[in-house]
């Protein structure tokens, strides 16, 4: 029997949908799931004998078959559960496993978690892979972002196989480059979800106020991100969103309307802010957007707040025209500063765990296939392009222009939804975000005095040089002993 190219374990959506897109690529697929679900018939044999039947793809029960089946060096693709059922997998792997062998983990992994198997992998002689993916089921099917990391040794061996599956942006190349050493590969699909999670808050805060300051219908609406999808912010999420207010379910009544306004979350938008703080990195808007779906699933709180405080809404009615554009523009600016500060978390690491990412290349990477493909990428990739050392996305000549245009609708819609009573959370906050980045002196200075009131913390001075730490006496009463200073 001709060994297969490639083998995947795991076949819930993400991981059948692989499989087919593997197959379709042209390789020799080898299927193995470990649960039956409690099925009479096994996940495999159902997939077998239904979907893959008569598919260049080979379905096994026994893990040692599977592996037995696969030609060296082997490439697994494990897309299974985040966590302990990864461990799980690669304990039952490793028995059977040949040096040169490759295990690629394409779930939404720690960062932390890949670069440990990272570690204990190649102790036994093998390697190991974190590959970022995002596309959701579609993307698993037709072309994905993979953003894949770890053992460097194995791209050349999984290159061909991961950038035929991946999606392909405008100019043909593949959304799938080789991001870096240890878990760099999943903390770049980390930061991607966190991205993401500001996003559709921002998104969300647009559809809000068309919808409480306009009362626009839903086919207004949609009509409306439509339009915006045609231009700078064309993107997936606008592309969907107006897909979403346009759905009708079987009683033929738009399905948006019904849906209970209580949100989810898996975790890496959480872990993306951890990440963030540990790195000493502001990650606002995206803590925001965060914080918002927390806030979102207190149902039962916020019902009996709003009737506490009973607040009517306003009788004032304002200009659509003018309205839409200040919307416009303030998604605009707000996802640029999204993305901002997504990219410096990104090169803080690079620095931190000595990733030496490439920006431009992550930009290029998430243009097709990720959730959060966006036509300013192409922008964003040749920002870094041209200057490797920027500092900050909004410094970039393109996208300072972009601002200062959007900049007075943007102060006009959020003094607007403040004095509505509408929250815009996370417009606000990157508003906020832009007068603080663009403040040159800020009062953090009578913070630092504070610190050194109550805890000796110790401050700079203006007249003296960076790095000397000062402490005051405050009281008279204290002495000249400091606790020293340091950034948590």
């Amino acid at each position: 029997m001709k060994k297969s190219d490639i083998g995947v374990i795991g076949l819930a959506v993400m991981g059948e949908n692989i499989a087919f897109n593997l197959e379709d690529k042209g390789w020799q697929v080898s299927v193995y799931n470990r649960t039956t679900k409690g099925t009479q018939v096994s996940v495999v044999e159902r997939l077998i004998t239904g979907r893959a039947k008569g598919k260049n793809i080979l379905g096994f029960e026994s893990i040692e078959e599977f592996v037995d089946s696969l030609s060296t060096p082997r490439k697994i693709m494990m897309m299974v559960r985040a966590g302990s059922p990864v461990d799980e997998v690669i304990e039952q792997l490793l028995p059977f496993l040949s040096s040169g062998d490759i295990l690629i983990d394409g779930g939404n992994s720690n960062y932390e978690d890949t670069t440990r198997r990272v570690k204990l992998v190649e102790e036994k002689g093998f390697y190991f892979v974190g590959a970022g993916v995002s596309g959701g089921e579609e993307g698993a099917l037709n072309g994905a972002s993979i953003m894949p990391g770890g053992s460097a040794g194995a791209w050349f061996d999984v290159r061909p196989i991961l950038q035929s599956i991946a999606a392909k942006a405008e100019d043909g190349s593949p959304c799938c480059e080789w991001i870096g050493g240890g878990g760099s590969g999943h903390f770049v699909k980390m930061i991607h979800n966190g991205i993401e999670y500001g996003d559709m808050q921002l998104i969300s805060e647009a559809y809000f106020v068309m919808k409480r300051l306009l009362e626009s219908s839903n086919e207004e609406m949609a009509a409306h991100f439509a339009t915006w999808n045609e231009g700078k912010l064309k993107s997936y999420l606008v592309e969907i969103t107006s897909n979403i207010l346009r759905h009708k379910d079987a009683q033929g009544e738009y399905l948006i309307d019904k849906i209970l306004d209580t949100a989810g979350q898996k975790g890496t938008g959480k872990w993306s802010v951890i990440n963030a703080m540990e790195l000493g990195m502001p990650l606002n808007l995206i803590s925001t957007a965060v914080f918002e779906r927390s806030l979102s699933a207190r149902k039962e709180l916020r019902v009996e707040a709003s009737h506490a405080y009973n607040r009517q809404p306003s009788e004032k009615t304002y200009p659509e025209d003018e309205l839409i554009k200040e919307i416009y523009h303030s998604l605009y600016a707000s996802k640029l500063v999204s993305y901002a500060q997504g990219f410096n978390v990104l090169r803080q690491a690079s620095e931190e765990f000595g990733w030496k990412l490439n920006l431009a290349s992550i930009a290029r990477i998430w243009r097709g296939g990720c959730i959060i493909r966006s036509s300013f990428l192409n922008e964003i990739a040749k920002a870094f392009d041209e200057d490797w050392h920027l500092s900050n996305l909004l410094l970039a000549p393109y996208f300072k222009d972009d601002i200062i245009e959007a900049l007075p609708y943007w102060k006009k819609l959020i003094s607007v939804a403040a004095k509505e009573e509408l929250p815009v959370p996370a417009f606000s906050s990157a508003l906020n975000y832009f007068y603080s980045l663009t403040t040159d002196r800020l009062p953090a200075n009578l913070v630092q005095a504070q610190r050194d009131y109550f805890g000796a913390h110790t401050f700079e001075r203006v007249d003296l040089p960076r790095g000397v730490f000062s402490h005051e006496n405050w009281t008279g009463q204290g002495g000249d002993t400091k606790s020293g200073s340091y950034n948590a």
